[in-house]
């Protein structure tokens, strides 16, 4: 898919330079031609050597090298690639980008470029937190730079949060993207994540134990492989992704609503945690302790949104796929689900508090379909999420 595509590769100075050297050669093993260029900190974690014999192209480093300068070489460089990729964007290299600065061989071709820019930042949580970062962010944005990632997860100086660098494939897959060449481009998918909050009173509601790591993960992947995703959430503890069209909403009707308005969509991937039940009547003032003891309060169900979207008759998806958070007889409880929802698929995992599943950093699934159970190992939630798209990609695709 990006067979005679040249790539411009800039890396930047950061820990998580060693993944150019894997980003590289899947590049290479698609038919993409790469021309790395390396700061002066990408110096530090990888050679020239090794990122120029994986690439088969010289690794340029110096904006004053007087052979290639002799015929303005930076402008070329900047110029004759289909794409320009930061891997790792470092703080700086964000900083210099949004401020128009030029001081060095990698800030001047993104400077004299007329090419599309993907960044994929990588940095500490702290840095990737800073008030400057999230302006240079929204700046860089602004300006039609595209980005992929960060994820969320440990860090090489032993911190955990946003701030890693995304994994090669799913640059890849976000490069694909903006080329136009995803196997998802074309395809609009609907994905609703986190969890509902139904209000009892003005300060208090029933809601699931729901980070939405897992919702904006699948998100952020499909949209990596080419997919217009329309993102229905909840209140969630994670930001949305980018480059998707986000939808917040805080209970099951607001959901339900929101949903009926994005379709038609090609696939549907309901991972919201949607509660089950509502407060038929919530109060518009805050309940009081009485003498009388409790309040009594007077339960309603909630739309049923999978069930519904999955037995459409006109308008339902090409594929519908549910998750079911399960305790106990997670196979026998998910695949009962299955039937009586009507979606296609059924992403079951066992959350019981043992596993450390809910709201933790990794998840262990497994896909229930007509083929029957597939487990699959325990990996990080980006890894399931990308996982996960790619067979939605191939079930689309057949």
């Amino acid at each position: 898919m990006l067979a005679s595509k040249r790539i411009l590769l800039i890396i930047g100075g950061g820990i998580a330079a060693y993944k150019s050297l894997d980003l590289i050669r899947r590049l290479k093993e698609r038919g993409a031609a790469v021309t790395p260029v390396l700061t002066r900190a990408a110096e530090e974690f990888v050679t020239p050597l090794s990122v120029a014999a994986l690439a088969g192209e010289k690794a340029y480093r110096d904006l004053f090298d007087l052979t290639d300068e002799a015929e303005m070489g930076h402008i070329q460089l900047s110029r004759s690639a289909d794409l320009v990729v930061v891997a790792p964007a470092t703080a700086d290299l964000m900083g210099k980008m949004a401020g128009g600065l030029a001081n060095d061989l990698a800030s001047t071709l993104l400077m004299a470029t007329d090419t599309p820019v993907l960044c994929a930042p990588a940095m500490n949580v702290r840095m990737w937190d800073h008030p400057a970062t999230r302006r240079n962010f929204e700046q860089l944005q602004a300006d039609g730079i595209r980005f992929v990632g960060p994820n969320e997860g440990d860090m090489a100086c032993g911190e955990y949060g946003p701030g890693r660098m995304s994994e090669p494939l799913e640059i890849v897959a976000a490069i694909e993207a903006s080329l136009g060449s995803g196997p998802l481009s074309g395809k609009r998918i609907l994905v609703t994540s986190g969890p509902t909050h139904e209000p009892i009173d003005p300060v208090r509601y029933i809601a699931n134990r729901s980070s939405g790591a897992q919702g904006t993960a699948i998100a952020r992947a499909l949209s990596a492989l080419g997919a217009e995703v329309v993102f229905v959430t909840g209140p969630a503890e994670v930001p949305a992704p980018d480059r998707v069209e986000v939808v917040r909403v805080e209970t099951a009707q607001q959901m339900s609503d929101a949903v009926d308005s994005a379709l038609p969509v090609d696939a549907g991937v309901f991972a919201a945690a949607v509660a089950d039940w509502r407060v038929a009547s919530a109060s518009d003032r805050k309940l009081k302790k009485t003498r009388d003891g409790l309040p009594a309060l007077d339960f309603a169900e909630n739309p049923d949104i999978l069930k519904r979207v999955a037995k459409l008759d006109d308008g339902r998806p090409a594929l519908v796929v549910g998750f079911a958070a399960e305790t106990d007889n997670v196979i026998e409880h998910a695949t009962a689900k299955r039937e009586r929802k009507g979606c296609d698929w059924i992403i079951a995992n066992d959350v019981s508090p043992a596993t450390g599943i809910m709201g933790g950093a990794e998840n262990a699934v497994i896909l229930i379909s007509d083929d029957g159970a597939e487990e699959w190992p325990r990996m990080g939630k980006d890894a399931v999420a990308e996982r996960l798209a790619h067979k939605i990609s191939d079930a689309l695709a057949g």
